[in-house]
């Protein structure tokens, strides 16, 4: 037996770019279109025209008129019995043969990669509907089933030559008011359908579905009308995803749960008046200046959810270990600062704030060491959704996330990253909150250190950031304030998909003693009453 010599090769006949094989022999054998081309120097066989004859094919329900039309024919002088499918030019001239063999081997002889079988027939196109089959046998058959008046033909090396051939034919195809595409109904099949969509005129392409395999599978079983009817009910090609609104009253008309809204810590605040809170399903970015408060902020965020409402949370705080998480976590539910000292606890009160905190096991943590690698990320991220089944994700923060990506195009690697959990978003129904830095302002702005107001336009790296985003808050504080204000949080919604509402969503003011947010009412806001004075003058 012959050893194979190179594999992976690109295929001239049907143009897979790594489906040939050579033999030691000096034969080649393409696996994508199944042609095996002979020894010798032309590298093609030899079939004597006076060997081929004209027959009814009857194990395939083809008759000897259907093979004279397109000169399909049996050669009687081989040793083992083929089938010779005759290529054509426009004059009638034979610029090649297909052979198939008994154990549906092809060989070629000629040039055949170029032409549509059978498309001598039609040369000057200008009809209604040109129906394209995948194989000889195929074409033969729905023309028969036409009584070979219609236009019929078949692409030259099965589903994998489809887009070459149509290329090479476009001025031809788009003479026809329409191209009906009956390709199997097997996965090959409906990729050739994915690779020639584009090529024509819009609304010119047409699919037609069968009820078998193919359209001979449909005539030997006797459903021969079927194949007439998926001609006549051929629809034009709509890629994934792409539907008519007057198909969708079934989907509207379903009763269907109300979306489920998770109101912020706050319960007075205007950010959830604005918001209506958050929701699964959606990717929230948390943004601020360095040092104004975005972890504190998130973090009792994730109290409430873990703890008060009793969701799972998936945290990958990069800024700090997973001691310090839980220390902090701690710290929000006792009051108390305890990850700079125990303020006091007994062993037993120590523990028991442990165990209310981490206790109901709702919290999936990860202790990471050092940079990660993007797809190394999104691999945790990705297992804490399916594995762990988390509600909500919490990642602090993304600058960091991709410090460990390989490139030095910041922007670009943010893309990328926000891309992939968008799409995680979608696929999965998690929740994504997300802290994202802002990049620094010219000398002549507020700074966001000293209270400077939040914007879109200035998230750092990437506009995928505030485009992908379902919600973006920004939080600004004025650390060289005075007095109260100097822990003073003002909160601005600057972009809200689900209301809409946008704008200043309330005040927060920190307490070092208790390390907690706590909501500011509007008569007790010094920065508001400031403000009036200032207006009062």
């Amino acid at each position: 037996m012959a050893s194979i010599v190179k594999a992976h090769l690109p295929c001239n006949t049907c143009g897979s770019h790594d489906a040939l094989c050579t033999y030691s022999d000096g034969s080649t054998y393409c696996f994508s279109c199944n042609t095996c081309i002979q020894k010798g120097n032309n590298d093609t066989v030899t079939i004597p025209q006076d060997s081929l004859v004209i027959s009814s094919l009857k194990k395939r329900g083809i008759t000897k008129a259907t093979c004279h039309k397109y000169g399909y024919y049996i050669s009687k002088n081989a040793k083992t019995p083929m089938q010779v499918a005759c290529y054509y030019d426009d004059n009638g001239e034979c610029i090649g043969k297909k052979i198939r063999y008994p154990d549906k081997h092809f060989a070629v002889e000629g040039t055949i990669s170029h032409r549509f079988f059978g498309q001598h027939l039609w040369a000057n196109g200008h009809m209604k509907k040109l129906v394209i089959t995948e194989g000889e046998i195929d074409c033969l058959t729905v023309s028969q089933l036409q009584e070979n008046k219609y236009p019929c033909v078949s692409i030259p090396n099965g589903a994998a030559s489809a887009k070459k051939v149509f290329k090479e034919n476009m001025e031809w195809l788009n003479t026809f008011e329409e191209v009906i595409v009956m390709f199997d109904m097997d996965e090959a099949g409906r990729k050739a359908v994915e690779d020639v969509q584009g090529l024509l005129k819009p609304r010119k392409l047409k699919i037609a579905n069968l009820p078998l395999k193919d359209p001979n599978e449909c005539l030997i079983a006797g459903r021969g009308q079927e194949v007439i009817l998926a001609i006549w009910n051929a629809k034009a090609y709509k890629p994934d995803g792409i539907i008519n609104g007057k198909d969708t009253w079934e989907l509207i008309s379903k009763a269907e749960e109300e979306t489920k809204c998770y109101e912020f810590p706050w319960e007075t605040l205007p950010l959830n008046k604005m918001t209506l809170g958050m929701r699964k399903g959606e990717l929230l970015i948390l943004t601020a200046g360095t040092g104004v408060g975005k972890t504190t902020f998130i973090r009792q965020i994730a109290y409430d959810l873990g703890v008060k409402k009793k969701l799972k949370i998936g945290m990958l705080m990069l800024e700090e270990n997973i001691k310090r998480t839980i220390k902090g976590l701690m710290s929000v539910a006792s009051g108390k600062r305890l990850y700079i000292n125990r303020q006091g606890l007994s062993d037993k009160e120590y523990k028991r704030c442990f165990d209310e905190v981490m206790g109901n096991g709702n919290y999936i943590l990860y202790e990471h060491f050092g940079s990660l690698s993007g797809e190394n990320l999104m691999d945790k991220i990705r297992y804490m959704t399916l594995a762990e089944q988390c509600d909500f994700i919490i990642l602090d923060h993304i600058s960091i996330a991709i410090s460990g990506l390989e490139g030095d195009n910041e922007r670009k690697l943010i893309d990328i990253l926000m891309t992939q959990m968008r799409s995680l978003v979608e696929e999965t129904g998690v929740g994504m909150l997300v802290i994202s830095h802002l990049r620094r302002l010219s000398n002549e702005s507020t700074s966001h250190e000293e209270g400077g107001a939040t914007s879109l336009s200035q998230l750092r790296g990437s506009g995928a950031i505030a485009q992908l985003a379902d919600t973006v808050i920004g939080l600004e504080r004025n650390q060289q304030a005075q007095g109260m204000q100097r822990n003073m949080v003002r909160i601005r919604v600057l972009k809200n998909r689900y209301t809409g509402e946008t704008g200043i969503a309330g005040y927060l003011q920190y307490s070092k003693e208790t390390d907690r947010l706590t909501e500011v009412k509007e008569n007790e806001n010094p920065m508001l009453n400031a403000q009036q004075e200032q207006n009062n003058f």
